[in-house]
């Protein structure tokens, strides 16, 4: 009870620890475990772990506990892989999308196998799990470094698209080593048993992606059983394959969520960030759990030989699958050489290695093939690790070196999509300034999107939205709902996003009613406009106002016409830049026009 209460206790701790020091959540959580497991061992005097997985679940148990989590991962993972967007993505995106794959499947397969003398269907079972990336490591690294939008927009996607897809390559090396009996040539009857496992899966996944469909769609079920009931159809979907035919409940759960992303399904934001939570649980504890389970035998037999593989992997692999990805694109070389250096292994991989690893041990018949099995685990967690580590830590200062680094971009992020928010938005449209709206409100998003605007809808507070949100064109936040405290919280939020001189809120009416009040330094439109002031200025004013500005005097002869009636949104200066005017009203010089809307006072409860 101890030890398992510590691993739930230590999983939230690791994935705190990761939110705080801005790295992927993987590597506290393996270090974490090695730590507790094979390297607590150094300081015990019987040479016994501090914790180990075997003791808390084991055998058949802990087989299926495994079997289980990893397929809910896949299934969380497969509902991110939209057929659409692997269409309709960049060339470079699609390239590295069909040659990374190949190439690392291929190479680092020959490679494992000459390095670490294993054979050749372990040696490509390896080089099929070191596919995958995932956005768990690229997105924490990018929000540091901060690179070119250009590079930011391929990692991110091949980091979203190839986790799914790797794990299904893996699936099927698996399924293919599965098939053959061992020490035997794979027989007519192995392929069979092979693509009736493939059959089985797809057949299993799909029936249930399209009855999970008809009961969401026909409200069959009350709201809070939603997500309940989907998780259940989801083991239920594994268990039955595994039922029906060994080893298709994997390929099941991923089918079953590549069906139900490309089907037309109500409220499947919700599924998925319900799917999300469950894959964070599963993958702490899985984490903790196998990492503790590995001894330092094991890591030990790595030897020397496994740091020249991971030289390879590093260093020829990945370069290669680059070069060629991006023949013929827009991309320079400073460009080129940062993609190349870039490509953290991800979750999936260690969780489908632990899976694969227990279920090849499970059915060693020689001491050469349980030896085999126990060095996947191992090996896949040291390239995990390295390339975390090594990649993760080194990415800033290369970027800065070949200066890749994006300028501080001009765009800018609005919290709140209403009738100002949307004003403000097709002013800067109109002079090519990227800005987003950001809105629980469908409404509000609705007329964003029927005007033209880019907009978002969702919790602009969410840790997800730098997952569902591009960041990369923004550098400035107007925090602008009806909420005085979602605006200070959303300030809050994006000081270490943008920098706390680039986040402003609106003036609340409490302190819009205070006398001696001193302005804070992040409150927008100095000080004169709380939402229901802008509100109302916005509704009488089909677009914004521009005047000349040259110096304080036309800044006061503009207060005077307007009867000191006037909210000032922005500073135009000679050289087409956008200043957003804050607290003060900025030394207007020669040449500058300002944004301004008037407006005439009304009574609050007439808005409506």
């Amino acid at each position: 009870m101890i030890e398992l209460a510590s691993i739930l206790v230590l999983s939230v701790l690791a994935q705190w620890l990761a939110w705080k020091i801005k790295v992927p959540a993987i590597l506290p959580l393996i270090l974490i475990g090695l730590a507790l497991g094979p390297f607590s061992t150094f300081f015990t005097s019987n040479g016994e772990k501090l914790m180990d997985g075997d003791n808390i679940f084991s055998g058949d148990f802990l087989f299926s506990f495994v079997s289980i989590s990893v397929g809910v991962i896949l299934f969380e993972g497969g509902l991110t892989l939209k057929l659409k967007e692997i269409r309709h993505q960049a060339g470079v995106v699609r390239n590295l999308l069909i040659v990374g794959p190949i190439l690392t499947l291929g190479i680092g397969g020959v490679a494992a196998h000459y390095f670490m003398e294993t054979s050749w269907p372990i040696s490509f079972l390896f080089g099929a799990l070191i596919i995958v990336s995932g956005p768990t490591v690229i997105m924490p690294i990018l929000r540091n470094v901060k690179p070119r939008e250009s590079i930011n927009t391929v990692l991110k996607w091949e980091g979203i698209l190839i986790d799914p897809l790797g794990a299904l390559v893996a699936v099927l090396v698996y399924e293919f080593i599965r098939s053959g009996s061992p020490g035997e040539n794979y027989t007519l009857e192995a392929f069979k048993d092979f693509f009736m496992t493939i059959a089985s899966g797809v057949f299993i996944g799909g029936i249930s992606a399209l009855f999970l469909r008809w009961v969401l769609d026909k409200n069959r079920l009350p709201n809070y059983l939603r997500n309940v009931v989907v998780l259940g159809m989801v083991i239920f979907g594994f268990t039955f394959s595994e039922f029906l035919h060994h080893e298709a409940g994997l390929m099941a759960a991923t089918v079953m969520g590549i069906f139900l992303a490309n089907l037309k399904v109500d409220d499947l934001k919700s599924i998925l960030s319900f799917k999300e939570d469950v894959s964070i649980i599963l993958i702490s504890v899985l984490f903790l759990l196998l990492s503790s389970r590995i001894d330092m035998e094991q890591i030990q037999s790595l030897g020397i030989r496994s740091l020249w593989l991971f030289g390879v992997v590093i260093l020829i692999i990945r370069p290669l699958v680059v070069w060629l990805s991006t023949l013929n694109s827009n991309l320079d070389w400073r460009e080129k050489s940062f993609l190349a250096w870039i490509g953290p292994k991800g979750i999936v991989a260690a969780a489908v290695a632990s899976l694969f690893s227990l279920q090849l041990m499970d059915r060693a018949t020689t001491p050469q093939m349980m030896e085999e099995a126990e060095l996947l685990l191992p090996l896949t967690f040291l390239i995990i690790v390295g390339t975390v580590v090594l990649q993760g830590s080194t990415a800033k200062p290369l970027a800065k070196l070949l200066k890749v680094e994006r300028d501080n971009p001009k765009g800018i992020l609005v919290a709140g999509a209403h009738e100002a928010a949307r004003l403000i938005a097709q002013f800067l449209k109109k002079r090519d300034i990227p800005v987003q709206l950001i809105d629980t409100s469908a409404t509000n998003v609705r007329e964003a999107q029927n005007e033209g605007i880019t907009v978002f809808q969702g919790n602009i507070l969410s840790e997800d939205i730098f997952d569902d949100v591009d960041m990369a064109p923004y550098g400035r936040l107007m925090a602008m709902t009806s909420n005085t405290e979602v605006n200070n919280l959303t300030c809050k939020f994006f000081d270490d996003e943008f920098g706390e001189n680039r986040v402003w809120r609106l003036m609340s009416k409490t302190e819009s009613e205070m006398k001696d009040f001193e302005v804070p330094k992040n409150v927008l439109f100095n000080g004169r406009s709380d939402f229901d002031t802008l509100i109302q200025a916005a509704r009488q004013n089909r677009e914004m106002h521009i005047e000349p500005c040259n110096n304080q005097e036309q800044w006061e002869s503009l207060l005077k016409k307007n009867k000191q009636r006037l909210i000032p949104i922005f500073r135009l200066k000679e050289n087409g830049k956008v200043e957003v005017i804050t607290r003060y009203v900025p030394d207007f010089e020669k040449g500058d026009k300002l944004a301004f809307l008037p407006y005439t006072v009304i009574q609050p409860e007439n808005l409506n």
